[in-house]
Formats: structure tokens, sequence, C-alpha cells
């Protein structure tokens, strides 16, 4: 199924924004001008199965009313690019003014994102680039960052052996960017450490059944690094009990465990000396910024890179396609009861 998505989305790829300062009226699009920045919004969401976009969920519809925007009930792709597709549809004949979308596969989006551009409709992209089509903003955090900073947690800890990387799905930007960040920091910064990978398409079943395998033939393993806490934590946790290399934090056995989404989970895990570190990936922010950069949008205002006044920079990640990139902070025993963390605030 992925690969006809694919395909469609091919024939179907729009060009980019034309990146310039906020425009004039004569500048917005039919749809976008009507609106004035308010009316009917819908929100996608790739899954319901994590405890990330599970929090995510919650706050959309409180983000929205900040900022004056009548949001409909989110709809759950369900891991399904192909759902998605049809639910952009879906949400698009109920005359939504605009959209928050969160792909799940970065090439197979476009498609949806073309039925948007087709009646007028802005779209805001969240968490996952797509490769092209038009989106107002992409609301993100470094995912490359997510990467590095893994990469540097383990290696303060582990300065040779063979270390593991739980990967996302490689057909999102996301799991391409912190898959490819780890091994070069790696390579660069300990070239001691030796990664191997598991495949695990943000499925916990997958990264459960690779660990599995990996941890049989590699009993020696000293870090994982795991790219979605909120699908990998529990089942790589069991992996390791399986095969009795589950040791707390501080015994010479123990292996050292980091994750990426700031979820209360990995936090109470942090606390409990099951975890290392993670990165948060903030689902809050997520929320409110979609929705703030989408009211703008639906006002046809127009964006440019440069500094933000909320501590994050708005970058061309490609031609045409700009992303606020929201900071993501390290979370360890140093800072793991920080109230400023909206794993502590859910």
């Amino acid at each position: 199924m992925r690969t006809k998505v694919i395909r469609l989305a091919a024939a179907v790829a729009a060009c980019g924004l034309v990146l310039g300062a906020c425009g004039s009226t004569k500048d917005k699009p039919a749809a976008a001008a009507g609106s004035g920045g308010t009316g009917k919004v819908g929100a996608t969401l790739p899954l319901l199965t994590s405890p990330f976009w599970q929090a995510y969920n919650k706050y959309v519809p409180q983000m929205a009313k900040e900022q004056g925007l009548d949001a409909l009930p989110t709809v759950n792709a369900d891991s399904d690019p192909a759902k998605l597709i049809t639910d952009i549809g879906t949400l698009l004949s109920q005359g939504v003014k605009g959209l928050v979308v969160t792909p799940l596969d970065s090439a197979a989006v476009v498609a949806g994102l073309k039925q948007a551009e087709n009646k007028g409709v802005p779209v805001v992209a969240v968490d996952v680039a797509p490769e092209s089509g038009k989106v107002a903003m992409v609301v993100r955090a470094d995912n490359k960052a997510y990467g590095t900073k893994a990469c540097e947690e383990i290696g303060k800890r582990v300065k040779s052996g063979k270390v593991v990387q739980v990967m996302g799905d490689l057909a999102s930007v996301n799991g391409r960017d912190r898959s490819a960040a780890f091994r070069a920091c790696m390579k660069q910064k300990y070239p001691d450490v030796k990664v191997l990978e598991v495949a695990a398409e943000w499925k916990a079943d997958k990264a459960s059944s690779g660990l599995d395998s990996l941890l049989t033939a590699n009993p020696d393993i000293k870090g994982v690094y795991m790219q979605a806490g909120g699908v990998y934590l529990a089942p790589t946790e069991q992996a390791l009990k399986r095969k009795n290399l589950f040791f707390p934090v501080g015994d010479p056995k123990h292996v050292v465990l980091v994750s990426n989404d700031g979820i209360p989970q990995e936090l109470t895990a942090i606390r409990n000396g099951e975890l290392d570190a993670t990165v948060s990936q903030p689902a809050d922010a997520y929320a409110k910024y979609g929705m703030y950069w989408l009211k703008k949008a639906m006002a046809g205002e127009k964006f440019k890179p440069g500094p933000t006044d909320h501590d994050s920079t708005i970058v061309e990640i490609s031609p045409g396609i700009l992303e606020d990139q929201l900071p993501a902070p390290v979370v360890t025993k140093d800072n793991v009861d920080d109230k400023a963390l909206w794993g502590n605030n859910l």
C-alpha cells in the first residue's frame, strides 16, 4: 500500500512556498483571505498507541481555542499513510479553513497537501516535514539534534563496545534524520563504539522482536538509543529483562538507555534509575505553534527565515519549505523535576 501512495504522491507533488515577508491582501489565496484567520480547522494524528501522541491529542483543542479557532475532532490515521490522505480529503469536504497535519510518510503526504492547495486551504505540518508540497510552516524540533544529543549522552557513559539504535520509520524524515545523525556522531566522536541497528518503524512489536534477535547474538550490548520512548521504552526494557540484562543506573552491568519523547513514563523511569536520559520532544508546543502558525496562514500572512519571539528559529529546510525549529532539551536525573517540562504538567 505504501508504494502505491508514494507513487501517487510523486505524481501530484506541488512546488513549494515562495519565500517573502508578510504579504499584503492581494497576495492571499482566495480561501485564506476569506477566512480572515477564523473558522473551523482540522487536525490529523499519525497514531494513538503512543503516550506522546495521546498527549498531543489532548493539547490540540486547548491550543486551538487559545488561538480563537474552532477545531473539529481530531482524526487518527492509525499508522496508515493511505488513511491519512483519506482523512485530509474528509476534513476538506467538511469545509475546514485550515489544516494541521502530521505526516506519516514524508513523500506520501504530498498527495494530501495537493488536495488542500487545490481548495486554497493552508496547511501546517507538525513533527514531520513533507518532502515537497505546499505548507505554510513545519512545526518541528531539530531531529538531527535528537540523534546527536542521544549519541552524546550514550558516549558520556560508553567509551567502547556495542550500542544499538532502535530506529523509527525510514519513510519519515524524522527516522532518517535521527538515524543518520546518531551514526555520524558516533563515528566522529566515539570511534571505538560500534553501532548496531533495529528497523522498528515506530512499532513496539518490531522493536521487541528486533531487539530479541540482536541481543541473542550480541549479549555484550552496552547501550540502546530508542528513537521514540513512547513506543520503544517498554519493549526495550522487557527485552533486556528476558535476556537478564536489565540492571539499574549505577550498576556496573547497567545497559545505558537513552530515548526521545519526554513523556511522563520516561520521566518516571529516569527518577527510578531505569532510564539514563531522554530528549523532550515538545508535545504541548507542537500543538500550540501548529495552531499559532495556522491562524496566521489563514489570515494570509507569509513567513521568512529568522528568529521567532518564542525561543526558536525558522529555517528553510528545503526549497520553499520553512520549519519553526522548537527547542527540545535533554532530560536527566539532574533536571527531571523541572516544572517547565511538559511531561511534568500533563
